[in-house]
């Protein structure tokens, strides 16, 4: 909740443009967001291996929080453009880590069964986070502009930090060497037919969560006027919120996303106001879907690269979201359903097989 309750998200597009930057400029500072998070995804997750899955989401959120601050005290394209590379580098460490940690230490408890249903509940929160997140940044705003939504917005990540420290971490035997884990996470995620079906599914999945991104766009192109998009679309998060709850039952996925891509892709020819309510039914099944689809993916892990693995996914998502963004510039919502569509496909081949380790621990998997 503290980690997601960040005001300055809703209002850091309006920063920039304050700033007098260009569209152009505004573009290159998303791109070099991006390539940071790409370039860093894997990196991390082996570091997280390595060393401490908990330092590292504690160092996630000061990296998120150092970010914030020299925004707030350099606001222009070269101080938002360090932001976001510290930025981009504390989502790094926090991807991958997060799962890991939390798989472990259920693991380690003897619940390793409710992994996707407390991982569902940790996205719910995070997504609940928003309405905070956006009240706060109405009334910063209104009493301290950009400055005091930006210290906020560092007081609330140090806070994520700090009651990161807290979290328990599971004992584990000595780690081989950062490369070492590093090649290893690699390995299992190419080489095992069931790791790298089921990798490459939440990869899909995890990037049409860009899709987001153009809520608002969607609810005035269907003639809500701007003043109610606000409100009209917060049901939206509401709905992913519920649907990442009930994340990790045994329900047929595929079917379940298809279907309601079908649904979305209709919305979009009808371009009804009332439309946004089924939109809120379509983001509660993904995130559902996804939760359910990153725990398959936990259960299916069995080296000691946890986190590498699961920052592969990241990446390949990172790279993936640009289908998205493409679909939505060539077709809009139609465009979009259709490339949601390929995952919902896939499902079916993550839940097939699993792998089973050898006593002396050499993983085989089934052809």
């Amino acid at each position: 909740m503290l980690a997601d309750t960040v005001p300055i998200y809703p209002l850091y597009a309006l920063l920039f443009v304050s700033t007098g930057l260009s569209d152009a400029e505004v573009s290159a500072l998303f791109a070099i967001w991006s390539t940071v998070a790409v370039v860093a995804e894997v990196p991390f997750g082996a570091f997280a291996d390595r060393f401490s899955r908990k330092w590292s989401i504690v160092g996630a959120g000061a990296c998120q929080a150092a970010g914030y601050a020299v925004w707030t005290l350099l606001p222009g394209f070269t101080g938002f453009a360090v932001g976001f590379v510290l930025w981009g580098v504390g989502g790094a460490m926090s991807s991958g880590a997060v799962e890991a940690l939390l798989h472990d230490g259920l693991a380690e408890a003897g619940a390793a069964a409710h992994f996707g249903r407390v991982l569902g509940r940790v996205t719910a929160v995070g997504l609940l986070a928003q309405i905070p997140a956006a009240l706060l940044a109405v009334v910063l705003f209104s009493a301290g502009g950009f400055v005091l939504a930006g210290w906020v917005s560092v007081a609330t990540c140090l806070g994520a930090a700090l009651v990161s420290t807290r979290l328990p971490e599971t004992p584990r035997p000595e780690p081989s060497g950062y490369l070492a884990l590093l090649r290893s996470g690699l390995a299992e995620t190419v080489r095992v037919p069931d790791v790298r079906i089921a990798a490459l599914v939440v990869a899909m999945l995890a990037a049409v969560d860009a899709f987001e991104e153009y809520f608002p766009l969607i609810a005035a192109d269907w003639r809500v006027p701007v003043a109610l998009v606000p409100l009209a679309t917060l049901a939206i998060p509401l709905a992913g919120a519920a649907g990442a709850a009930l994340g990790g039952t045994r329900l047929p996925l595929g079917v379940l996303l298809g279907g309601s891509a079908v649904l979305l892709g209709v919305l979009g020819v009808v371009a009804h106001p009332a439309g946004l309510a089924g939109v809120a039914v379509f983001y509660g099944v993904y995130r559902l879907v996804l939760v359910s689809a990153e725990a398959r993916l936990q259960a299916r892990i069995t080296g000691d690269a946890r986190a590498t693995v699961t920052s592969v996914a990241g990446l390949a998502s990172e790279v993936f979201a640009f289908a998205v963004y493409g679909a939505w510039v060539f077709g809009g919502v139609v465009a979009v359903a259709v490339v949601v569509l390929v995952p919902a496909f896939l499902l079916p081949l993550s839940v097939r097989s699993r792998s089973r380790p050898e006593p002396d621990g050499t993983v085989v998997s089934p052809l």
